[in-house]
Formats: structure tokens, C-alpha cells, sequence
């Protein structure tokens, strides 16, 4: 199919009579094409997320996923369910180099129990490292419109799909196109994006908003005391949760169960939580802190957090106001500028 044939995405709705919906309406479940056990983690028409910091074996846990879908098997704790008709397969990776993308694909292939001398022709795999950010975006979408019987697509680095992860325009944008690109073709989106290196929230407002929209955001966790393993659980997730699982990189390179491992009790997070204070909080310790001076040093920035939030009702140790101070400028609510501490009353939360 030539460039000037390709199928593009619908125009926006002219007429709020377009998106009307009656309580006469009937619509079919979403088919379920993703499970952990009995928990749905994936159906057609939704997008879901791996996260995770760097190293923390990402990749690996995709490559379980596409693993089973291809086999429509069970690969770790992963079951997958392809319908006829949209037994296709497009990985599409931003980040890695054609050498370490085909080493990916063997990956997949060996998990799959599928022979590594020939391509099967349900996967496709988009290599995009030496692209632009608009290139990549617009050869995952051709893809999109383009691969009949699509059903499942990988998008390894999203974070490489947007100039700043940090825009609320760019963010918002790429999002409601997941959204688009899901509902019109029917098929089930799987990203992946790092987490922040100070706490175990999603980076920038591209994250919020994936965790805002997405069906599942599962969050592989290196263990601190066992580097060999990484271990799964839901940050977000529609279904009922599941019991956390770990898996180990075997003597063959592949990710294994890790039967024996106890993943660390719930309750004790390593760092700040955008769940734990509204927004409208937040602004007003803020503006509290910062309306004696535009600006704070490092030195006395934990002691007037502490000091700020106890007084709008919520009282924080040393420790978790230092994860405080990690979070809002992750989130850019404060900005480091010549070694001292400004407000940012324009940051997206």
C-alpha cells in the first residue's frame, strides 16, 4: 500500500450529537485478550503499561506478554488470548539499536517455543531509534491503520513519542491518541515508560496522564537485596488486583518464575505518592512556604515543607518530607535555580 492510500484516523466529532450516548445503547464487553490468573489486565480497545526504573528488566516482561499472545499460551503469569481476526502482532521499539532489537525478537521467539530461522508472519517489529520523534510517531500510526488483523501493539519507549514528557499539550495529545488509535481499530496498546529515579512515580506529566487513562499499569520492581530479581505487581489496575510475582533472568537469558521469592510487604514505599495530597493541597502548602520569599535554600526547603503541609493537615517526618521534596520537583511544582528553590504556580498535576 502506497503512502497516499494509507487509511487516516476519523476527523474530530462536528457535533456533540456524535458522542451521544442513550441508556437504549447496547455494546458487547470488551474481548479480554490479557490475564494474570483471573485478573484482567488487557482487552481490545484499552491501553495498559509496564513501568519501571532503568534496569529493572522492562523489556524482559514484555517480551512475556508478547510471547503468550503469539502462542495464545501462558508465558510466566501471563495468559493471552488473541480472537481471530486480530491475531497480528506490531512491536515497535524507540529506544534500542538493530542489533539489540533482534536479540529481542529471538527473546520472544525462544519464549514462544517458536523457531529462531524464520520470522512469523503475525509479528511485526518496528526498529525507530534513529528516527525523529515525529517520524516514529507517524510510522506507528501508518502502522496502526495499515497491518490487517491487528490485535496486539507493543510500544517499547513512549516517553520517545514526545519532545517533553513534561508538556501538558504534547501529553495529553499522544494520550487521546492511544485513545483513538484503540477504540477505532480496536486493539489492545501496551507501552512502556521509566519511572523516576527519585521515587516510584511515572516521569513527567506524560505519566500522570498514562496512569489517569490507562486500563492496567503493571510496575516491575528490581529487589534491593537480590539483583537477579524483579518482581510484578499492578500500580493501577480496573479488574480485581493480583498477587505480586517475580521472575529471575535464567542460564538461558529468558525470564523464569521465581516460585520461592516474597515480594516486600505493602505499606512501606520507597517514595512519594501523587495520590497522597490533592492537587489544591499542594498549591496551598506552596504558596504558604514560598509567600514569605521567592525563593529557599536546600537547608531550610525540608524544614518549611514539614512545616507548610503540617499546616494544612498533613504532618510529615524528615524522611517522607525529603520524598516530598523529590516529587515536586519531578513534578516541577518547585524548580532548582541556582542552587536555591523557586514556586512553579503553572505546573500540571
Amino acid at each position: 500500500m502506497s503512502a497516499s492510500e494509507i487509511s487516516v484516523p476519523s476527523k474530530a466529532a462536528t457535533s456533540w450529537r456524535d458522542a451521544l450516548l442513550l441508556a437504549t445503547d447496547e455494546f458487547e464487553a470488551p474481548p479480554v485478550i490479557l490475564r494474570v490468573g483471573n485478573s484482567v489486565i488487557g482487552t481490545l480497545g484499552n491501553f495498559s503499561a509496564t513501568t519501571g526504573k532503568a534496569k529493572s528488566k522492562k523489556t524482559f516482561n514484555v517480551c512475556a506478554i508478547v510471547a503468550a499472545a503469539l502462542t495464545g499460551g501462558t508465558v510466566l503469569n501471563y495468559s493471552a488470548f488473541l480472537p481471530p481476526g486480530k491475531r497480528k502482532i506490531l512491536y515497535a521499539d524507540t529506544e534500542q539499536s538493530e542489533f539489540h532489537c533482534k536479540r529481542v525478537i529471538n527473546r520472544i521467539l525462544r519464549l514462544a517455543g517458536l523457531p529462531l530461522d524464520a520470522h512469523p508472519d503475525t509479528l511485526m517489529f518496528l526498529c525507530l531509534r534513529k528516527y525523529t520523534t515525529a517520524e516514529r510517531l507517524r510510522m506507528i500510526e501508518e502502522a496502526i491503520y495499515e497491518i490487517d488483523d491487528l490485535g496486539l501493539v507493543i510500544i517499547d519507549g513512549i516517553r520517545d513519542l514526545t519532545h517533553d514528557i513534561n508538556s501538558p499539550g504534547e501529553s495529553t495529545d499522544l494520550i487521546t491518541k492511544l485513545m483513538r488509535w484503540t477504540d477505532e481499530r480496536k486493539i489492545h496498546i501496551h507501552t512502556v515508560l521509566h519511572l523516576n529515579k527519585g521515587d516510584d512515580n511515572t516521569r513527567g506529566h506524560l505519566g500522570t496522564e498514562l496512569n489517569n487513562k490507562a486500563e492496567t499499569v503493571l510496575q516491575i520492581t528490581k529487589d534491593d537485596f537480590d539483583k537477579d530479581i524483579s518482581f510484578v505487581a499492578s500500580s493501577y489496575i480496573r479488574d480485581m488486583d493480583f498477587e505480586p510475582f517475580a521472575f529471575r533472568i535464567n542460564a538461558d537469558g529468558l525470564p523464569e518464575a521465581a516460585e520461592d521469592y516474597q515480594p516486600p510487604q505493602a505499606g512501606t514505599p520507597k517514595g512519594f505518592d501523587y495520590h497522597e495530597v490533592s492537587e489544591a493541597k499542594h498549591r496551598e502548602a506552596l504558596e504558604l512556604l514560598f509567600s514569605e520569599a521567592d525563593r529557599v535554600s536546600y537547608a531550610s526547603l525540608i524544614g518549611k515543607l514539614q512545616s507548610s503541609y503540617a499546616a494544612i493537615g498533613h504532618s510529615f517526618g524528615i524522611n517522607k518530607a525529603k520524598q516530598l521534596k523529590v516529587f515536586l520537583e519531578n513534578k516541577r511544582m518547585i524548580l532548582k535555580e541556582d542552587k536555591t528553590y523557586r514556586y512553579n504556580p503553572e505546573f500540571v498535576y
